[in-house]
């Protein structure tokens, strides 16, 4: 296929606000019967029906969250969804609903937003999400995101960070340490760009980080699965800020100390062949990498029956009393104390 060197550009000015947002909703429908009024009005309007509504707001930063030189643009719309979609599910709730709002400057033409909301679309459409309202507005300063997503939990099923108890099981779904070994390979691969920009990267060995960094998905299919085994974890956080910082989220909201263990952490063999190549510890990755997107769990001891050799969940560790402190321990069966050395926002 013959790449156009001059694709259309269509200044968002020859719109203005309101089209704008016409033009890019145009094709969003609704799925929810608790969506009783969607795009189009002052406000939306919704009804949960008995149920606990569910709210979380994520926003990303063109230059803080993100880099266009290397993420398309329907790829980051997909994946600001997905961020939101991934803190209710924290919750042991459903998204139902968001809301999409934008900061842009002049840089950026119609077409690019396009493939923004196109991203944003196939997403919703995935996830079962009506796209309910929102704003656009101008930026000084490249693109900003924001979305509001709200979910619905059958009441007393919400899961909180604070109900863990000394000697539940610490769960975690899938795998971590894929997203920022994704991201080592794109910002290795910009430099090199840069160098010399007749360089075509070859990433075919990278395909799994790759789109652990650019396309994560949530673990919508956790909730499913913990409902069908008849389990209700004790606490519950997703994996966004590094597996080590997410532990002592628990165990502060909870009082509680932890074990974890080096040995039962999962890796994706692409992750240890990477970092190997990167010379860089796995275990360092894996706890401090972030943008997984899993889930982090505890549960009762008397639920481990239910959920022993699922594929989906790995044990990990267990609690212990709030004195003894969180720690890894390693394969040579030492401990060493936990430390959140994960993503951290006004980083200096």
């Amino acid at each position: 296929m013959i790449e156009d060197k001059n694709p259309q550009r269509t200044p968002l000015s020859e719109l203005g606000e309101f089209a704008l947002i016409d033009h890019l909703t145009k094709s969003f429908d609704i799925k929810h019967q608790s969506t009783i009024k969607g795009v189009g009005d002052d406000a939306a309007v919704i009804n949960p029906e008995g149920k606990n509504i569910v709210v979380t707001t994520d926003m990303l930063v063109e230059g803080v969250h993100f880099d266009l030189s290397y993420a398309p643009l329907k790829h980051l719309g997909y994946k600001a969804v997905v961020v939101n979609v991934s803190d209710v599910c924290a919750m042991n709730a459903n998204a139902t609903q968001i809301t999409v709002s934008i900061a842009v400057s002049n840089r950026f033409p119609l077409e690019a937003l396009e493939e923004l909301y196109a991203g944003i679309e196939t997403a919703a459409k995935i996830y079962n999400i009506d796209v309910i309202g929102g704003d656009t507005t101008s930026s000084t300063s490249g693109l900003l995101i924001s979305i509001t997503a709200i979910g619905e939990v059958e009441k007393g099923q919400e899961v909180y960070r604070s109900g863990a108890k000394p000697n539940d099981l610490l769960v975690l779904t899938g795998d971590v340490g894929g997203a920022y070994m994704g991201l080592q390979v794109l910002e290795r691969e910009k430099e090199v760009f840069k160098v010399n920009p007749n360089n075509q990267p070859d990433l075919d060995l990278y395909t799994y980080i790759m789109e652990r960094q650019l396309k994560p998905e949530a673990r919508k299919d956790i909730i499913s699965l913990l409902k069908e085994l008849d389990v209700k974890p004790t606490s519950m956080i997703d994996v966004s800020d590094g597996l080590s910082s997410e532990i002592l989220h628990l165990c502060k909201a909870s009082k509680v100390g932890c074990d974890l263990f080096e040995d039962k952490i999962p890796l994706d063999p692409q992750v240890i062949s990477t970092c190997e190549e990167f010379d860089i510890d796995s275990t360092t990755i894996a706890l401090n990498g972030g943008e997984d997107y899993e889930l982090l769990m505890t549960i009762s001891q008397e639920d481990y029956p239910k959920i022993k050799a699922n594929p989906h969940l790995t044990v990990i560790g267990y609690m212990t009393e709030e004195s003894s402190g969180a720690h890894l321990v390693t394969r040579a069966n030492t401990k060493i104390q936990l430390q959140a050395q994960g993503w951290k926002n006004f980083n200096e």
